[in-house]
């Protein structure tokens, strides 16, 4: 039940001026995406602003995902909750809205037992029939899955990846050393790309990806390829963008670079409580994308 290898793009949410979602617009970045290698969308996650979207609004944007990306590369849902009844609600919605797979995140500010870890993703995925991959960000969930716990939930037969953003390399190799072959891997952080891939990762879950999807393809692509050396350019060739696109709290700077860069590119602003760079920032952003945006 894999779901896709290289890069997928941890997508935005892009809204009008009275902040309403813009789904015109939702299309045209999703075959930008598209156009320019992206192997997957991911719709509805930390980037996407699930967390100031209504379940109304979640659902309908993972069902124009669907119709839009019209089967060119899988659609895979966020649908987290610190909630067990409501993650396994919405990953029944998102399922039914046609989503390929679901992004699960570790529950958060409750947070949980490595043994209540284990119950909610075990049934979040006993509810539905379509693939699961699990989300370990500790930095915004202070919740960290361990490697004996994914090796457990590798055993559930559509529980088939995790996404690995905790940037703790030596519990990354541990989780491989126990479920590779278990867990198809992809890296959450983008300046950490190859040390994953070079793990057994199988790809990356990007923001990055939003402003430039052709290069966090081709990153993953080359390495998959054997060509280890033009893989590793990119990656280093990309870190002063990937710090400046991770200069405040995300998906703040990835937005901000997307309205720099306007036409249809433009996503708006973010929902409160998220709000624009400080002008510092701002015009460093701008500084960088006249760099390596062509």
């Amino acid at each position: 039940m894999a779901l896709f290898k290289g890069s997928g793009v941890a997508i935005v949410t892009p809204f009008k001026e009275d902040l309403s979602v813009d789904y015109d617009r939702l299309e045209g970045l999703i075959n930008f995406q598209i156009e320019n290698g992206t192997d997957a969308i991911i719709i509805c996650g930390t980037t996407g602003e699930a967390s100031t979207l209504t379940d109304e609004e979640q659902i309908d944007c993972i069902a124009a995902a669907v119709k839009y990306t019209n089967k060119r590369v899988p659609v895979i849902a966020g649908a987290g909750s610190n909630d067990t009844k409501h993650g396994i609600n919405l990953s029944k919605r998102a399922e039914a809205a046609g989503a390929d797979g679901l992004l699960h995140v570790t529950p958060y500010y409750n947070k949980t037992s490595q043994k209540g870890l284990y119950e909610h993703y075990k049934a979040l995925a006993d509810a539905v029939h379509i693939p699961l991959i699990l989300y370990n960000v500790p930095g915004r969930t202070g919740m960290n899955i361990a490697p004996d716990t994914a090796l457990k939930l590798s055993e559930i037969d559509n529980i088939v990846g995790i996404k690995e953003a905790s940037g703790n390399i030596a519990q990354v190799a541990e989780l491989m050393h126990k479920c590779a072959g278990k867990l198809d891997l992809y890296s959450g952080n983008d300046d950490q790309v190859l040390p994953l891939l070079a793990m057994g990762g199988v790809g990356v879950i990007s923001v990055v990806a939003n402003v430039l999807p052709r290069e966090m393809h081709d990153m993953v692509a080359l390495y998959l390829e054997g060509k280890l050396q033009d893989s590793l350019d990119i990656q280093l060739r990309l870190i002063p963008f990937i710090k400046a696109l991770f200069c405040e709290v995300n998906p703040m700077p990835v937005k901000a670079a997307l309205h720099i860069l306007g036409g249809a590119l433009d996503a708006g602003l973010c929902r409160p409580p998220l709000t624009t760079l400080e002008p510092h920032n701002q015009k460093m952003l701008t500084e960088m994308l006249k760099q390596y945006v062509k």
